[in-house]
């Protein structure tokens, strides 16, 4: 082994070890105390917490030990359970992370709307039913990889796990399925969900600034000499009627808490987790929809390699910043 190929395969272990201890780490704080405290954060954040697993140790770990051995050593039987486990996981965590932004965006923008109401994906049921429905979805994708698969000689000395279809037109045929069900529609729902949670927030912070400054504006007149209510200019984010923008719309609930600092904080906070969920997401699973294309088109394992990197990346990085923000954020349960 080379200093180059030592230098990716202690990369890839480092991945790992963040990985296995990152989602352990989400998986084991998302358990709830009782079970009549299970919410919809906890049972996405565990799924996607086992999802990330079934990467970290029967495709990281065998993929890392491979690294370091030079060659594939644990026979086209495991080859085959490689590569199903590989696209089974990622599957499953990819629906899991669009489901997670939906329920952001029920709770941070309908539910605003309408005064911290429960939403559809409070229900624990219809998640889990989504849930299963991603895995049955993900497990259709994947039982290919478990026949479609062999070993094959990439030099004279090194042996890599890679899939085999009976020709192309069947290869391709899959790989415009897949990536059009399983990754396109996925990343394409997760930017538009984002994008109206962050538009939002925005809006609601600008509405929380006004209001506070137009309470400041009331209280220095009821405590100071004003010759009129005349005599006070409007403050420059409110118009010259003295409300903010959707003051009268009684569709838009006030926030709950008169000075705006705990309500703002909070969203802030989660405004601020939703972003980098977001850019992760869609940095690396873009990223990785790309280099599929490509190999498709025109197979290399450079491009494989690439792309298997990209999705460890993904998730090692991720639980992190669930645990940092998003535990953070409280939930309505409803069963």
């Amino acid at each position: 082994m080379d200093t180059e190929e030592l230098v990716e395969s202690i990369i890839r272990a480092l991945m790992f070890l963040a990985g296995i201890i990152g989602n352990n780490w989400l998986a084991i704080s998302s358990i709830p105390s009782k079970r009549s405290n299970i919410c919809t954060n906890d049972v996405l954040f565990i799924n996607l917490a086992v999802s990330n697993l079934i990467t970290n140790y029967l495709v990281d770990l065998p993929d890392t030990i491979a690294d370091f051995a030079g060659r594939w050593f644990l026979g086209k039987a495991f080859c085959g359970v490689f590569r199903f486990c590989a696209d089974l996981s990622e599957t499953s965590s990819i629906f899991t992370t669009f489901f997670i932004s939906a329920f952001w965006h029920q709770k941070l923008v309908g539910s605003l709307k309408r005064g911290g109401a429960p939403v559809k994906m409070d229900n624990v049921g219809l998640v889990l039913g989504l849930l299963a429905g991603s895995w049955a979805t993900a497990l259709a994708f994947s039982v290919p990889h478990f026949f479609f698969v062999s070993v094959e000689a990439s030099n004279e000395s090194e042996e890599d796990c890679v899939d085999v279809f009976p020709d192309t037109v069947s290869r391709q045929t899959y790989d415009v399925f897949y990536l059009t069900l399983a990754n396109a529609l996925p990343l394409a729902g997760m930017l538009f969900t984002s994008g109206q949670i962050v538009a939002t927030l925005l809006k609601n912070q600008q509405r929380i600034r006004c209001r506070n400054t137009q309470l400041g504006k009331d209280l220095e007149g009821s405590v100071g000499t004003v010759s009129g209510p005349s005599a006070a200019s409007p403050s420059p984010c409110v118009p010259a009627s003295g409300s903010c923008p959707d003051a009268g719309n009684p569709s838009v609930a006030p926030p709950k808490a008169p000075t705006g600092k705990p309500y703002a904080s909070s969203q802030v906070r989660a405004a601020k987790s939703v972003v980098a969920v977001a850019s992760v997401f869609l940095v690396c699973w873009l990223t990785h929809l790309l280099l599929r294309i490509t190999n498709s088109i025109h197979t290399s394992s450079l491009v494989v390699e690439v792309a298997s990197y990209i999705a460890a990346s993904y998730t090692c990085i991720i639980p992190y910043i669930f645990l940092h923000g998003v535990k953070k954020l409280t939930c309505t349960c409803k069963r």
